[in-house]
């Protein structure tokens, strides 16, 4: 298996959609309910986000990559501006997500680098627990900073971390 890592571009949206959702139901199945993991309009609604955030995709706005396998695409990874209020961060990661059946290959590594440049200071929401999840992004700098949210569903307790500028 030869694995790829680029920037994102406007014909990747489909793919890109198909990803989020099936890792979103690799992931969280079981955490999130499955109204929201199944609900029919779920790749309609990714491929809208998606679009919208690759037409809008200025370095200095969103920064999105791919992970291919074979022209397929098995992963993805965005960030972008800091949400609002109490940010602590430059830039935010808001997506990193490869099919389970790729983890362990440096996928998770490749994009992260494409998406986050380590002059900045870069925070994230994790869904706790992951403890996967939490580990990589432990090994790659971020620290837990004890604030803590429910996802935007309301499902899903998430924890912040936070990596500072110069952390690589």
């Amino acid at each position: 298996m030869t694995l790829a890592v680029r920037p994102a571009v406007i014909a990747d949206v489909a793919g890109m959609a198909r990803v989020h959702v099936d890792t979103w139901s690799e992931t969280y199945r079981g955490i999130m309910p499955a109204e929201l993991l199944d609900a029919p309009d779920l790749i309609d609604r990714r491929t809208q986000m998606w679009t919208q955030i690759l037409a809008e995709a200025a370095p200095s706005k969103y920064t999105g990559a791919v992970a291919e396998s074979d022209g397929r695409i098995v992963g993805i990874a965005m960030s972008g501006p800091p949400g609002t209020g109490g940010s602590v961060e430059d830039r935010h990661l808001y997506v990193l997500y490869a099919y389970r059946s790729i983890h362990g290959t440096g996928v998770g590594q490749d994009l992260l680098d494409a998406v986050i440049d380590p002059s900045a200071t870069t925070a994230l929401w994790v869904a706790d627990p992951n403890p996967r999840a939490q580990a990589f992004y432990s090994k790659n700098g971020f620290v837990a900073d004890r604030t803590v949210k429910t996802d935007d569903y309301d499902v899903v307790r998430e924890v912040r971390m936070v990596r500072q500028a110069g952390c690589d």
